[in-house]
């Protein structure tokens, strides 16, 4: 039976910390109910974070509840002002579904999994709508098709004039999960003009006739508060010293257990945070898992920001995490440490504070607001790069003082993938 917006709905009400009261309707508690979001439960927002935040202990499902409830206001706020007559009833309860499930393929503790070369949760995520009973109640609510409209939306591909909402600029994912974030970490970094920013959201006709999610000018200062609050929390929370190290050793653990075998990519998709842990423990062979669970972490021996590391670092320190742990073990004995007992970190996140779309000005005009931000104002996205680079640190994390200086790592990061393998075949010197 396909869901219709006129029919009366069941509803339920939640109490939330951040947003108060939380109305869930009907195709929201059909979805809701079943394991595939019932398991988000279980996996911590932040990762990691809780380490050094004790209140860090939120969880995904919390999340998405969040998300489902932001995109609600949004839509309301857009259906006051007449904006979604030209926008399909099943786009607005497509959208509605893709906030609330946006995070169901996500593997334990936060993003750390996909750094470490894993399949994106996007992509299990969607695989999943299809499947066992959240693809059935997604047939119930909107047809055969409703999972696959859902899912485009959730990778960004969809055509919908909603689809900034899920990806992109201002997508309400990020609005709750930094308000989020910062309040259950208790640090000021989070704080947004949401009420404002959601007032100034518009539906703005694109070049080639389409629809495209925007904003309208008064809302220029709320969209600098979201992205100034992204970068303090990177800066402060997300890539702190020891969440960032506790981080790494995670990834270890997990590659070395699927390595050995001892783990499957599958099995760990749906694990829960501390149901992975729990194993990982017994299937160690490093004990890195154990010494993570008892926060005895790897210590600094490097911490460069990022104005001080050659801009020519290669793209394979962050983006092959296989030749990064050959590199992180060949290099250890030459500075008098094991195997695994170093560990180089250097997080990126390129479009941290990207900005791209449409902006309706106050003469009712349409300019694009760009990383270049708008001609003759200096606006936060003209130093999002300045803002990025402050917020990334190069650090090597160790598990005991090393005995001889790291004097060539630099160097060494900054030769291309090719002369790395031929260093590490032993054809001329590592470092």
């Amino acid at each position: 039976m396909s869901w219709q917006r006129g029919r009366s709905p069941d509803f339920e009400i939640i109490r939330d910390p951040l947003w108060d009261n939380i109305r869930l309707d009907r195709p929201a508690i059909l979805a809701l109910d079943t394991p595939a979001v019932q398991r988000l439960r279980y996996i911590r927002q932040v990762g990691h974070a809780f380490l050094v935040y004790p209140g860090a202990t939120h969880t995904r499902f919390e999340h998405a509840l969040g998300a489902y409830h932001l995109t609600k206001r949004a839509l309301a706020a857009l259906e006051e002002r007449g904006e979604l007559r030209q926008v399909p009833e099943l786009d607005c309860l497509a959208v509605r579904l893709a906030a609330l499930l946006h995070d169901i393929g996500h593997y334990p503790f936060s993003h750390a999994l996909e750094e470490a070369g894993f399949p994106s949760h996007e992509t299990l995520g969607v695989a999943k709508l299809r499947q066992g009973e959240l693809g059935e109640r997604l047939a119930e609510i909107g047809g055969p098709d409703f999972a696959g409209t859902v899912g485009t939306l959730i990778t960004g591909d969809s055509a919908s004039p909603l689809q900034g909402l899920i990806s992109g600029s201002l997508d309400l994912d990020k609005i709750d999960y930094l308000s989020r974030d910062a309040r259950m970490c208790g640090v000021p970094y989070g704080t947004v003009d949401v009420d404002r920013l959601l007032s100034s959201l518009t539906l703005v006709e694109t070049p080639i006739g389409g629809l495209e999610v925007g904003v309208q000018e008064k809302g220029v200062s709320a969209l600098e508060s979201l992205l100034f609050a992204k970068y303090q929390m990177y800066r402060n929370v997300y890539w702190h010293h020891a969440v960032r190290s506790a981080t790494c050793m995670f990834k270890r653990a997990v590659r070395g257990a699927v390595g050995r075998g001892s783990l499957t990519m599958e099995a760990i998709a749906e694990a829960t945070d501390d149901g992975l842990m729990e194993v990982l423990i017994t299937r160690d062979r490093n004990g890195l898992a154990a010494a993570v669970r008892a926060r005895r972490l790897y210590k600094r021996a490097v911490d460069l920001p990022a104005s001080d590391v050659p801009n020519e670092i290669q793209p394979w320190v962050t983006e092959d995490p296989d030749l990064l742990e050959r590199v992180e073990d060949a290099l250890a004995p030459e500075v008098g440490l094991e195997a695994g007992a170093l560990l180089i970190d250097f997080p990126a996140r390129s479009s941290m504070l990207g900005v791209d779309l449409p902006l309706r000005t106050r003469s009712g005009g349409v300019e694009r607001l760009t990383d270049a931000g708008r001609a003759g104002q200096l606006g936060l996205p003209r130093v999002a790069d300045e803002l990025y680079r402050s917020a990334r640190r190069l650090r090597v994390f160790v598990a005991a003082p090393p005995s001889r200086p790291m004097n060539s790592l630099l160097d060494l990061l900054t030769c291309p993938a090719p002369e790395v393998e031929r260093r590490l075949a032993g054809e001329v010197s590592l470092v």
